[in-house]
């Protein structure tokens, strides 16, 4: 039996650790935002939402750009740029007084985080071996699953200890150490055509749309479990409403280290429509047993589901791009990301909003579906090449 590519190279484990810091970040920022604005700004829920809102609003429109750039010249620019903009947005957040300031940096950390995520997520596919890609996305996934759950507690003992400030500053040294760690790993673009080269400029790469559109399916119905989670859990008369949550991220967590190797053993699509159902399958059983037991249950089938779901789609994904496109399909993957995140939550608000949490979680359900039988109909893509 051959020898297996090596994965767990110095490059690969720095990439993942520039990006649980980058993610823990993100963390903080997402706890100390909304008391920032409704405190010291002296603002109210409408202007926290804005704040948070205008993050991803320059985020997801600039996606296509920094996937160009990071064809065109390379990732360790974008990774390190953005990581250092983000040093300066939250560190000049610790001293914005007006909320129009807040928006005008977030605005600006939207741009940061477009250049970062897009640029990273093309070294890693540079980074791991084509045997062992889903095995990669799953391992380098923790960086965010842990970031964005270690972040919030740790912001809440920074603002308990030292401020608003603290939180702020500490925020900034993340982003900084995410900086400086990835530009340790220096340019993963493979050889080819030089960094900086004319090329056509593509801001989506249109092999990626048809995998891309299952992705954001997956991702439309688990944001709307996490959205709603915790309050369709107050409604089932749960004292402990963050508990579907953390049985969520748990299985997710130990599900991504487990299964890693199983992605590269199972062909990509048919592994995301099995995926898609499982997590369909885990709403549906929150929806038609309304006790916090089939809740309880229904995290853990939705976390099974997810913990296949994000690596199935991107290996998918990247194995329609060659190494000059890589940019160009993560930015095209990322927007899924984004909209799901994004829009899903919004539009399944008002769904809660006119009949419960109940029937966001079906129509959840329904999308997650759609999105199997979608994904069920497309050819499994042929590895790319130069």
């Amino acid at each position: 039996m051959p020898a297996r590519e090596p994965l767990l190279t110095s490059a690969f484990v720095r990439l993942s650790l520039a990006d649980l810091a980058w993610f823990t970040a993100a963390g903080v920022a997402i706890l100390a935002l909304p008391l920032y604005v409704t405190g010291p700004v002296g603002s109210d829920k409408a202007g926290a939402g804005l704040a948070f809102g205008a993050f991803a609003v320059s985020a997801l429109a600039l996606r296509p750009v920094a996937g160009h750039l990071t064809d065109r010249w390379g990732r360790a620019p974008l990774m390190v740029g953005g990581g250092l903009l983000a040093v300066v947005c939250f560190a000049l957040t610790a001293h914005a007084s007006t909320l129009l300031v807040v928006v005008a940096l977030r605005l600006l950390l939207g741009v940061a985080e477009a250049a970062f995520f897009v640029a990273a997520l093309a070294a890693l596919a540079d980074l791991a071996p084509e045997s062992r890609r889903g095995e990669a996305l799953s391992y380098n996934s923790l960086g965010l699953y842990l970031g964005i759950t270690l972040g919030p507690p740790l912001g809440e003992l920074l603002i308990r200890l030292t401020g608003f400030g603290g939180a702020w500053y500490a925020a900034a040294g993340l982003a900084l150490g995410a900086a400086v760690v990835a530009g340790s790993i220096g340019e993963t673009r493979p050889e080819g055509r030089p960094a900086g080269a004319p090329r056509p400029i593509a801001w989506f790469h249109r092999p990626a749309v048809p995998p891309s559109l299952g992705f954001l399916a997956s991702v439309v119905a688990m944001g709307g479990f996490l959205a709603y989670a915790a309050l369709h859990a107050g409604e089932l008369g749960m004292t402990n409403v963050s508990l579907p949550l953390l049985v969520y991220g748990s299985v997710v967590v130990v599900g991504r280290v487990a299964f890693a190797r199983l992605v590269d053993r199972v062909p990509a699509l048919p592994l995301a429509v099995a995926a898609l159902v499982t997590i369909a399958a885990g709403l549906l059983l929150a929806v038609l047993v309304p006790t916090p037991v089939a809740l309880v249950g229904g995290a853990v089938l939705l976390g099974a589901g997810v913990t296949f779901s994000t690596p199935a789609f991107f290996s998918a994904v990247f194995a329609t791009a060659t190494p000059d496109e890589r940019g160009a399909a993560s930015a095209t993957a990322s927007i899924a990301l984004d909209l799901g995140l994004g829009i899903g939550p919004m539009v399944l608000g008002l769904v809660a909003e006119a009949g419960g949490t109940s029937r966001a979680f079906g129509v959840a359900a329904g999308v997650a579906l759609a999105g199997a039988a979608w994904t069920w109909s497309l050819r499994e893509p042929r590895a790319a090449t130069s």
